[in-house]
């Protein structure tokens, strides 16, 4: 689920650990060293076997370099050593950033990054934790009143920072159901739709992740209340989670979190099995 867009200052960044300016200084040596190499964005994605938008993501700072994309990196830039070298710095660095969310999401941030188990449900937007960072900078920079950019960027490095989730071992199990309409909204424009779309089949394809789509003749369905997350901390009750108008709320109540439960258990029997949702997406994007 997206954060809540409550109208609140940003917090101070992370300046003050020394983390931000590490990973935008190395930010840049990855563009230098790319650079020099001659290859583009594409090229180094597909050499250290991830996203473009992820290393635009982490040449501007807002994503972090992992430890196994530098060792990846390294020999493809040939970068001499350098990006092998910061390892420990990011290692250390990453141990002690703190969380950057606002106080009213920090609970639910803290719970997602350490879950055993996390299951979300979506009906107006593509969840924080699947979108693309184009897609994600259009959900900041369309939304009123307006955000100013500072805000923009800290909330869209904010999210971005979220997905690392994906690169846990052990991974946590994670499922999806979202509504069909969800993926016919083009929000961001028609290259930033596809790309979005492109990002779900790469994601749904992953053998840690189940995705689902509530397809729209359904005739019936258990959750029209809205959007909810269902996490289980590692040796705790599983908790849940929504938002409605700039309200947060995380569950802890034990009957609660059981109906939330059983409404997530009937739509993911009700929606359509994983591989036929991914045809489905396969279908939108022309590919079938």
């Amino acid at each position: 689920m997206a954060e809540s867009e409550c109208e609140e200052r940003p917090e101070r960044p992370i300046e003050e650990d020394g983390t931000a300016l590490l990973f935008s200084s190395l930010g840049r040596q990855i563009k230098a060293f790319r650079e020099a190499a001659g290859l583009s964005q594409k090229e180094l994605a597909t050499a250290t076997h991830c996203g473009e938008s992820l290393i635009s993501a982490m040449e501007r700072a807002v994503r972090t370099p992992q430890p196994e994309f530098l060792l990846l990196a390294e020999p493809v830039v040939d970068a001499r050593g350098v990006l092998k070298a910061a390892i420990p710095d990011v290692e250390k660095a990453m141990a002690k950033a703190r969380v950057r969310h606002p106080d009213w999401f920090r609970d639910f941030a803290e719970a997602e990054a350490k879950a055993v188990a996390l299951h979300y449900y979506e009906n107006q937007s593509i969840p924080g934790l699947l979108q693309t960072s184009e897609y994600a900078r259009a959900v900041f920079t369309q939304r009123r009143p307006l955000l100013d950019e500072q805000t923009i960027e800290k909330r869209l490095g904010d999210r971005l920072s979220r997905q690392d989730i994906f690169q846990r071992w052990p991974a946590p199990t994670m499922t999806f159901v979202l509504e069909e309409s969800v993926l016919l909204r083009p929000i961001g424009g028609r290259a930033v739709h596809e790309g979005q779309l492109r990002r779900l089949l790469e994601v749904g394809r992953l053998r840690t992740v189940g995705l689902q789509v509530m397809p729209l003749n359904c005739e019936e369905h258990p959750s029209l209340d809205g959007a909810f997350s269902l996490l289980t901390p590692k040796d705790r009750a599983q908790v849940a989670y929504t938002e409605v108008y700039s309200h947060p709320r995380l569950i802890t109540d034990r009957n609660e979190v059981r109906i939330f439960s059983e409404r997530y258990g009937m739509m993911r029997a009700q929606a359509l099995a994983p591989r036929e949702s991914l045809a489905l997406i396969e279908k939108l994007l022309g590919e079938r």
